[in-house]
């Protein structure tokens, strides 16, 4: 009787874990895709920074912009990324391994050759993606883009490629004109324009469109929006990319004086 008795509590204990496990099953959020961060140019536009380190560690407030771009990344839950690394490599893979990330975060590098342009770096990345949706970017562009909104959109649309789009502020005053005559000054407005701002979310299926010599944003993106397979996610908010020297002055000014809205990480951490 005492055995039966033991054995009754032990079922009902299985089955007391055996649904908090299913339950446990439910709540669990799904798995963000990895990201691929594009770490392997030479920075040329940034000859004053970039003689001595790659273009992704030149530093915004002390700082690699690196850093800043997985900070954005990893504050909204993404926690797996893959640095495609090239001119410098072993200079970002050295910062990549002694960096202190947030708990959970895995960062790794892949030599993805010298001068291979962007397409080419991400196509090397084929094996590491393992046939899953997966994000792209640059790791010389910061903003305080909404990644959940993105890849909830790209989810949504079902084409097998997303694109953030942004309308940069122009680095000139406009000269309004009626005829001949000028009206006014507008002191560097936004552009109308959408440009290409990074942030990119992908299907596997995207790779097909890529080889070793392929340059992202020129014949793949155009294949992909000739084929009906690209879509835009419209960012309104702050976007800035550290193409020039200029650039990099702007954004050190902004963190210097408290006002970089990328750095969406504080609100992240007293909203946990």
């Amino acid at each position: 009787m005492v055995a039966d008795d033991a054995m009754r509590e032990q079922f009902e204990c299985k089955n007391r874990r055996a649904r908090r496990s299913e339950h446990s099953l439910d709540t669990v959020a799904p798995m963000k895709p990895p990201v691929v961060i594009l770490c392997g140019g030479r920075g040329t536009r940034l000859r004053e920074r970039t003689e001595s380190v790659p273009k992704a560690l030149v530093e915004i407030g002390g700082r690699p912009i690196l850093w800043h771009v997985i900070q954005v990344y990893a504050a909204q839950g993404f926690d797996r990324f893959l640095l495609a690394t090239g001119y410098m490599g072993e200079a970002v893979e050295e910062f990549a391994a002694a960096e202190r990330w947030p708990n959970g975060v895995l960062v790794d590098c892949v030599d993805t050759g010298l001068d291979t342009p962007t397409g080419g770096r991400i196509a090397a990345l084929a094996d590491g993606i393992r046939g899953q949706r997966f994000c792209a970017t640059y790791a010389d562009g910061v903003a305080d883009v909404d990644l959940n909104a993105l890849l909830e959109f790209h989810e949504r649309h079902g084409s097998l490629a997303t694109v953030t789009v942004v309308r940069p502020d122009l680095q000139w005053g406009v000269a309004e004109l009626d005829g001949e005559a000028v009206t006014g000054f507008v002191e560097k407005p936004r552009s109308e324009h959408w440009i290409n701002g990074g942030f990119f979310c992908f299907e596997p299926g995207v790779l097909d469109y890529l080889d070793a010599e392929s340059v992202l944003e020129r014949k793949p993106l155009s294949r992909l929006a000739a084929d009906g397979q690209l879509r835009a996610f419209r960012h309104e908010g702050f976007w800035d990319c550290m193409d020039t020297y200029k650039d990099a002055v702007v954004l050190n000014d902004l963190w210097a004086a408290g006002r970089a809205p990328w750095r969406i990480w504080d609100a992240a951490a007293v909203e946990a």
